[in-house]
């Protein structure tokens, strides 16, 4: 994964500028203090490398902007001691909201518990934080791993030697592994023959080492579930410097452009994967913490329902990139969850 610059780490530890002329207008109309504009927002990042967090990113902007937010991103760089410094910052920094995405619950709960002491408006992305008060956004998870579980069954039969990407203590990750453990159950002659995985800076690089390895030591892996994109990518990877890309097929959760790519390449082992907006889950994110400072209550579990796309889609669809996948399918494009008259699109 891609590090942000050495300017945005200083820019997170340096306190907000006073409200710019973009912030201060206000929404007509809207219930306070989006009436009157410059409300101050936090996004504190766990994991921010990789095109699903960029795109993440950008939709938090973007949903910003057109709130009147002055949003302040906090990047993350895979450290749990980090994030835990870095709300401590917002909460000290004036932050009226903080959105939370990914992290580890353990390290989290007593600083959060703080921010809501202080009667800072909290949501969570993708990390469970257990507390009544803070709204849980999850794209779906099960969902997720059983839509891209029904095309491997669909393309490969019920009998066949897999490949398993995982790493425990994420949520989402966590939630796709009860889907995949409920699969083999329902599926007996579905053979894990191996599991690997990283979270770190270099997620794919980590994978594709670990997956050179599993491939050696068992070369009958035909099918490799891998329900990160990242993961996948260094599955594919492997499988690529491996010479075996057109024995074996891969198959992920989350979507970018650059997976477009890797998925439409021919001859590639990655077929499909089973995805949510990114860039709307963003959006849903900062609305679900505005709702909350207006007094409204967003629901404490906020679900983004995914699609499933295949390269046969990507492929007869003339789908190139992420753009090109919003206008063709249009489930992907947006996300009614969190919404409300007064907040702009």
């Amino acid at each position: 994964m891609k590090l942000r610059s050495i300017t945005l780490a200083i820019a997170s530890v340096v306190a907000w500028l006073p409200a710019t002329a973009a912030f201060a207008a206000g929404i007509a109309g809207a219930p306070a203090p989006f009436d009157k504009g410059g409300v101050r927002v936090a996004l504190v990042n766990y994991l921010s490398s990789g095109d699903f967090f960029q795109a993440y990113e950008a939709g938090a902007q973007q949903q910003a902007k057109a709130l009147g937010i002055d949003l302040r991103i906090f990047e993350g760089r895979q450290n749990a001691a980090e994030q835990r410094e870095q709300i401590q910052q917002a909460i000290n920094s004036g932050a009226k909201g903080i959105v939370i995405n990914h992290g580890l619950p353990e390290s989290l709960k007593d600083v959060v518990q703080q921010a809501v002491d202080k009667g800072i408006k909290v949501v969570a992305f993708d990390v469970d934080i257990g507390n009544p008060k803070v709204p849980q956004i999850e794209q779906s998870d099960h969902a997720l791993a059983n839509l891209v579980l029904s095309q491997v069954v669909k393309d490969n039969g019920t009998a066949f030697s897999a490949g398993y990407v995982y790493v425990a203590g994420f949520a989402p990750l966590d939630r796709r592994n009860e889907a995949w453990k409920a699969f083999k159950t329902s599926h007996p002659e579905v053979r894990e023959k191996a599991q690997w995985g990283a979270v770190d800076d270099q997620t794919a690089a980590s994978v594709a080492n670990q997956a050179n390895a599993a491939y050696r030591a068992h070369p009958d892996i035909s099918v490799v579930f891998a329900p990160y994109d990242e993961f996948a990518r260094g599955a594919s990877l492997a499988a690529d410097e491996a010479g075996i890309a057109s024995k074996l097929k891969i198959y992920s959760a989350d979507i970018s452009t650059s997976d477009i790519e890797a998925i439409r390449k021919p001859g590639s082992a990655w077929v499909a994967t089973a995805a949510t907006n990114p860039a709307v889950i963003g959006e849903v994110s900062v609305r679900a913490v505005s709702l909350l400072l207006a007094g409204q209550d967003p629901g404490h579990h906020i679900v983004v329902e995914p699609v499933l796309i295949t390269r046969n889609d990507l492929v007869s669809k003339d789908i190139k990139t992420i753009d090109d996948l919003g206008r063709k399918f249009p489930a992907f494009r947006a996300s009614n969850a969190a919404q409300a008259a007064w907040i702009p699109q």
